[in-house]
């Protein structure tokens, strides 16, 4: 068997046998990687603390047939000691480690610019320095950036004309009034210049936006992610619930265009 070094962010765990577990992490040079930690859940395990969800660690790992085994785990940051205790940002990463395991199909495919962007996000998310579900929305539009499905925002998806006046998900963004499909939402122009500086980073508009375009915006952000990922992000489900705990605006005509696409 082959030894090799990487760092990455540890996605999920499952159990394996009495004391093992396999650990999928999204690692910077070698892209996602699912691997045998032995022994991790016995209480005199060396390093079953660092493998653990939203730790971003330094690997050791050996070369397997089928899994690769980790032989040693540094932690670099463990970023889940800063999300727990906060119910919004924790369930804010872990739907960023649910949708960075989507967006990473093949494993050991090369996804540096996806993993920059996780272990910026829950830096993001950690450091309080902006609201949660604006860091997740932040996250969630790069991410699809990243993988191609960048949504139109400043432009017609379909004809390109400046004209904006609905946001079609299955149109791929923003459309004119001539190409807007049946069933098309119609957000504020505040929504998709909200959208538009979480894709580029300018956060000081976005943290300066009222609540009711942070939730229209969120409800779009979502229902696209989601379409393009053909899957729910099972995770999504308590951020979303803390959101409508928050506030009651939600986007009245998001349900029709994601109904072929149930979360």
């Amino acid at each position: 068997m082959s030894l090799y070094r990487d760092e990455g962010v540890v996605l999920r765990t499952q159990k394996l046998g009495e004391a093992d577990r396999i650990v999928t992490i999204l690692a910077k040079r070698t892209g996602k990687i699912r691997a045998v930690a032995k022994g991790v859940r016995r209480t005199t395990s060396r390093f079953g603390a660092r493998l653990e969800p939203f730790t971003h660690v330094d690997l050791q790992l050996h070369t397997g047939r089928t899994l690769d085994m980790v032989t040693q785990a540094e932690t670099i940051r463990p970023y889940g000691e800063a999300l727990t205790a906060d119910y919004p940002r924790y369930t804010a990463g872990s739907a960023m480690l649910e949708t960075a395991d989507r967006l990473t199909h093949g494993e050991k495919e090369p996804a540096l610019r996806q993993f920059l962007l996780l272990v910026g996000g829950l830096r993001t998310l950690a450091e309080r320095g902006h609201e949660a579900r604006l860091v997740l929305d932040a996250y969630f539009l790069r991410s699809l950036a990243v993988a191609g499905y960048a949504p139109a925002l400043d432009a017609c998806a379909k004809c390109r004309a400046p004209a904006i006046r609905a946001f079609a998900i299955v149109a791929g963004g923003v459309v004119c009034g001539a190409c807007k499909p049946a069933g098309s939402a119609v957000p504020a122009a505040e929504t998709i210049g909200l959208m538009t500086a979480l894709l580029r980073g300018d956060w000081a508009t976005a943290d300066a936006s009222e609540t009711r375009h942070r939730s229209e915006c969120s409800g779009l952000v979502a229902a696209y992610l989601q379409w393009h990922l053909e899957h729910g992000i099972r995770s999504l489900r308590h951020v979303e619930r803390e959101l409508r705990e928050r506030t009651t605006t939600v986007p009245a005509s998001i349900g029709s265009d994601t109904a072929a696409h149930p979360p």
